[in-house]
């Protein structure tokens, strides 16, 4: 009996340990020691088991498959040649998929391309695996629509938004994950005075929201 209860002596001792070392770790934003607490966290009861099913435990079993999601999304753009046109963000709010329009629509249309298809129903694959809420903005420059379906760039966002929304629930993401805005001109993150600019405001965000 002394073993057992020496075990378990050792395993907390273990445990407030490495937290204490992971929240002195030198010049670590907060965000990354929280990683590190939350992986070691999960590791112990792995080994040791007696955390059970506390609140800090299932946290860290859900940021460990929040980071995860990073690691397949950023493998995803890899696979798919499409690094150059795609970002993986990653705070401790959210985690944002970011995608040049050319990647998925001709010029003013909200129609996908046929070949995005492909890529759509790899993205949701994954995306379903959690239960994340998932929002798509989408966002265009600042050159006004001249003819076509839509009367402005709002709509034109909007109709990219949902697009995307329904290509993901397609591909088996569940409807009452998935939120779509629009945000026309009004949300740039770079200059609409260059075309370089422009090309980068003309993109569809796809924010996993991360759990409390």
């Amino acid at each position: 009996m002394w073993a057992v209860t020496y075990g378990d002596m050792m395993s907390y001792l273990m445990i407030f340990f490495l937290i204490m070392f992971s929240s002195t770790i030198g010049r670590a934003s907060h965000d990354h020691q929280e990683v590190q607490v939350q992986k070691s966290l999960v590791s112990i009861q792995k080994v040791f088991g007696g955390l059970g099913s506390s609140p800090q435990y299932e946290r860290a079993i859900t940021r460990e498959k929040e980071e995860s999601m990073v690691t397949q999304l950023r493998d995803t753009m890899d696979r798919s040649n499409l690094s150059q046109y795609a970002q993986v963000q990653s705070w401790d709010k959210k985690i944002r998929l970011v995608l040049a329009d050319k990647v998925l629509f001709s010029s003013g249309s909200a129609e996908l391309r046929p070949e995005s298809k492909s890529f759509m129903h790899q993205l949701a694959s994954q995306l379903k695996s959690t239960g994340n809420p998932i929002v798509i903005e989408g966002h265009t420059d600042n050159v006004p629509v001249r003819g076509g379906l839509y009367k402005s760039n709002w709509e034109l966002s909007m109709a990219r938004a949902y697009a995307v929304l329904r290509e993901l629930e397609a591909g088996g993401v569940p409807p009452d994950r998935l939120a779509g805005e629009g945000y026309g001109e009004y949300r740039p993150i770079a200059s609409n005075a260059t075309p370089e600019g422009r090309a980068k405001n003309r993109r569809i965000e796809i924010d996993l929201i991360r759990a409390n």
